[in-house]
């Protein structure tokens, strides 16, 4: 595994700024995060907002055009808009490949009937609002892993406790996955510790967390994080392609997201959204190489973790009983 505090590891324009006088200082070994995927590896890949068969076809073909290695697709529209067969084929087609498949659940509050989520406030945000919001969440977890789905995205601290109560208890299969969506994501080492101990197995943190934050959660957390490398507009529109090797050094173990700004939303995805679904599926495995060819450049791209590993390894949590 590469470390990507020593020497060997290149930071963007070092060489010519110390050559002008302005070198920055020496990284501090003491801000890089002491924790790894099981198995080993500091990093995995994803490929975010592949929202049904089709799309996902798409970036199978163009992450074996571009060699683009992932690890794990996630969709945005929820299990409630997919079909059972399709369901079914995205499983099939991810599990084939060692990749793991990571759908939404659920009801969540911007679709809902509260208004709150509309006024400058957000209200409640994407949350489930009242019981049955939960109980439509539970329902879609069932439904998925019932079809094959091992991995669960979840925008509720209530349903993601209920999920993994029903994990713990084998209503769902015990290697399902469950995790947290960057529109909850936390902004502090206290709530990141608290996801944790709510079942959460990887961690999506908002894209405009400074570094010294992610140090700031590794001192009291190892769970999985994952992080927008390019972000949505609707999450910040924040692009950090030259920070890649340092958001690793500090965030390990982590997921990076190969996301996309300035594109159209798709949430909830259907054929009416068909062309701007394939384009930017395509887009995000494009700007997944960049950010493999420029951790290439900077001798950082090592330590990734072996394709097809997909659980977390041991994670603190609160009792499951009285």
């Amino acid at each position: 595994m590469t470390d990507l505090s020593a020497p060997a590891v290149r930071r963007p324009g070092e060489q010519a700024l110390a050559a002008l006088g302005l070198a920055a200082p020496a990284p501090d070994p003491a801000d890089a995060s002491p924790y790894r995927f099981p198995g080993g590896g500091s990093w995995r890949t994803e490929i975010p907002s592949c929202e049904g068969p089709e799309a996902l076809a798409v970036v199978l073909a163009e992450a074996a055009r571009l060699e683009v290695p992932v690890h794990r697709v996630s969709q945005g529209s929820g299990v409630w808009m997919l079909t059972d067969a399709e369901i079914t084929e995205m499983a099939g087609a991810t599990r084939e490949r060692g990749i793991e498949l990571c759908l939404f659940t659920g009801p969540r509050g911007t679709w809902d009937t509260g208004g709150a989520v509309r006024s400058d406030s957000r209200g409640g945000g994407p949350r489930a609002r009242g019981h049955d919001a939960v109980a439509g969440c539970v329902e879609d977890a069932v439904r998925a892993t019932e079809l094959g789905v091992r991995c669960l995205l979840v925008a509720d601290e209530g349903v993601l406790w209920a999920l993994h109560r029903a994990r713990e208890s084998g209503m769902l299969p015990a290697d399902t996955t469950l995790k947290v969506s960057a529109l909850i994501g936390p902004v502090n080492p206290v709530s990141y510790a608290v996801f944790e101990r709510l079942g959460a197995d990887s961690i999506n943190v908002p894209s405009d967390l400074t570094l010294a934050h992610l140090t700031e959660i590794r001192r009291v957390s190892g769970a999985p994080m994952d992080m927008y490398i390019e972000a949505p507009d609707d999450l910040g529109g924040q692009v950090r392609m030259y920070e890649v090797a340092e958001l690793i050094r500090r965030g390990a173990p982590l997921y990076l997201k190969f996301g996309l700004s300035k594109a159209p939303g798709i949430y909830p995805w259907g054929a009416h959204l068909r062309s701007v679904a394939l384009d930017t599926a395509r887009e995000r495995v494009r700007r997944g190489r960049l950010v493999l060819d420029l951790l290439a450049r900077h001798g950082a791209d090592g330590g990734m973790a072996p394709l097809g590993t997909r659980l977390p390894g041991p994670l603190h949590r609160f009792p499951t009983t009285a």
